[in-house]
């Protein structure tokens, strides 16, 4: 058994393993990705028993934005194996292959939407909340002059705009790039759409194919309300994802849904070195002050001056962070402390071995609850 980076000659086998495991939407997003230009073989990884391909996985390219800061990040799709190799520990081995490439390009977080459980097994946790979809109780009525057709790849500086518009509240983003773009419009296991009033590009949102059951709208972005209301009313989902407010009032009650994207952090002081500027904004306004964080096996120090943060001390074992000012972060908890809805107060209530210490406006300033809107290649 060989676990490698795939080649050209392996798009067929990898697009009938995929549709052989999942849907034959998926076959065609495989095909995509691996046959275009900005992305291609090097993003998939095969298990290959002589020249058979059994297992396969795909690591994406893509960039977290935090608070204005750009993390590389890397993101998992289509993992699947064959029937008759399954237990035989073919998706560990290629999530070591994830890691590797991750670590080439530069990825300083991984994150994917998984099989419940299973990729804990591999270092992940959840960390960041999916937007609530909710079922459409009225549907808006038609409003005239509006009307809506698929995106085509002419559209992307529309859809990027009307997307990173939307986005302007969150603390985290993750954007479609333009190469997923071009993959998602020409995709079958979704439609992009364009609403325009009186020819001109007003909204856009992206559904479900009917054959996959219930319709489901999400990534919904639009000018103003009249154009958001009539996506909605043109499209006439069973459900909508929550992202405006103008649709409030036309979406049913219901329970909170608590999928989450799940995060891995390769290297912890990698991260935290790169969200300095993070930090020193967060701490505008705070008085100089010692920073001490500790993950239990390895711990860190820092001086905030005032304006800016000192250099990053490592160490080891720091047993009881408290006694000497600082805060205990299980590291494994890291990824929802940093990205996640809960910060530094919702996360000690949750679990003992995340704590302030005795700094506690310090460290709850450090780590605050984050809002996020992630756009990823398949809808949550």
């Amino acid at each position: 058994m060989e676990i490698r980076t795939s080649r050209p000659e392996d798009v067929d086998q990898v697009e009938k393993l995929v549709v052989s495991r999942m849907d034959p939407s998926d076959g065609v997003d495989a095909r995509l990705l691996m046959t275009d230009p900005d992305a291609g073989c090097d993003w998939v990884g095969v298990a290959d028993d002589g020249g058979r391909i059994v297992s396969t996985i795909t690591l994406m390219d893509e960039t977290m934005t935090l608070a204005g800061v750009g993390i590389p990040a890397g993101q998992i799709e289509q993992v699947a194996t064959d029937t008759e190799y399954e237990g035989r520990g073919l998706v560990r081995q290629l999530m070591d292959w994830t890691n590797e490439r991750s670590a080439e390009r530069g990825h300083l977080v991984q994150f994917l939407m998984g099989v419940p459980y299973f990729y804990r097994q591999f270092g992940y946790t959840y960390s960041i909340p999916f937007k609530q979809t909710r079922k459409l109780a009225r549907r808006p009525e038609p409003l005239a002059g509006h009307t809506i057709r698929r995106a085509t790849e002419a559209d992307i500086p529309v859809l990027d705009r009307f997307q990173d518009d939307a986005q302007q509240g969150a603390d985290l983003r993750v954007a479609h790039t333009t190469p997923c773009w071009r993959w998602l419009i020409n995709r079958t296991g979704s439609t992009t759409w364009i609403v325009e009033r009186d020819g001109v590009p007003v909204a856009t949102g992206r559904s479900t194919p009917e054959e996959e059951g219930d319709v489901v709208l999400g990534e919904i972005a639009g000018i103003d309300d009249d154009a958001v209301k009539a996506l909605v009313a043109l499209v006439n989902p069973a459900e909508v994802g929550e992202r405006h407010p103008a649709l409030e009032e036309h979406l049913a009650a219901g329970p909170a849904d608590l999928n989450q994207y799940m995060v891995r952090i390769p290297s912890i002081p990698r991260l935290l070195d790169h969200l300095r500027p993070v930090f020193a904004q967060r701490l505008r306004g705070h008085d100089p002050d010692e920073v001490v964080l500790g993950f239990y096996r390895t711990h860190v120090r820092f001086r905030w001056d005032g304006e800016e943060i000192g250099p990053y001390e490592w160490g080891g074992t720091l047993l009881g962070p408290g006694s000497q000012g600082g805060a205990g972060i299980a590291p494994d908890l890291l990824a929802p402390l940093l990205f996640g809805p809960h910060g530094m107060d919702g996360l000690r209530r949750r679990f003992s071995d995340v704590y302030p210490g005795p700094k506690e406006d310090l460290m709850t300033r450090l780590f605050p609850p984050v809002t996020s809107d992630l756009l990823t290649f398949y809808l949550p």
